[in-house]
């Protein structure tokens, strides 16, 4: 059977994505290491903005299967959502291709990675935002802006888990469960 060249463009892609970034990958580059013809690539991809478009889709559909795989129906919404975000920021910390586009947009500012990164962060939200309104659907959690609460959550996740450890002890899980829900859930949970 042979090879599928567009998978092995794809893969071929991320490697490169991952370790020189996006500025310094050429399609010469992904031609070489998927051990295809440049031309080849341009019969799956117009350019390399299309591919790595394509990468980042891929990258958005594995946070969400990562999130949704520690999701507990029995359990409250608000520890749900601490899971999930949870298991999305250590994704996020720990896949070499979001590492290096980290990276490149704090150190370079290139444009097409800060878009692709928004991109990530706005899937996240409204990933967010759909178990709050399945939360509110239920009673478990009072209504509100769930767009607004998810782009809080993320944030307060963040700084919990990265700024406020630059200074301070490193706060547990349960720790961070807590704020979460005092601070943006209002533990009203039923």
């Amino acid at each position: 059977m042979a090879p599928d060249r567009r998978t092995m463009i794809v893969e071929a892609a991320t490697k490169s994505f991952s370790l020189f970034g996006y500025k310094a990958t050429t399609m010469d580059q992904v031609a070489r290491l998927a051990n295809v013809g440049k031309g080849t690539i341009y019969t799956f991809f117009k350019n390399k903005e299309e591919l790595f478009e394509e990468i980042i889709s891929k990258l958005v559909k594995e946070m969400i299967a990562e999130a949704d795989s520690v999701i507990e129906p029995g359990l409250p919404v608000a520890e749900n959502v601490h899971r999930a975000l949870s298991r999305l920021l250590a994704f996020r910390s720990q896949h070499q291709l979001m590492i290096k586009l980290i990276q490149e947009e704090k150190e370079m500012r290139t444009i097409a990675v800060s878009e692709m990164l928004q991109h990530v962060e706005d899937e996240i939200i409204a990933y967010l935002s759909k178990k709050m309104e399945a939360g509110i659907a239920k009673g478990a959690i009072p209504p509100g802006n769930t767009e607004l609460i998810s782009f809080l959550l993320l944030k307060m996740y963040i700084a919990l888990v990265s700024d406020w450890e630059r200074s301070h002890e490193p706060l547990s899980s349960e720790q961070i469960a807590e704020v979460m829900k005092v601070f943006l859930i209002r533990g009203q949970e039923k």
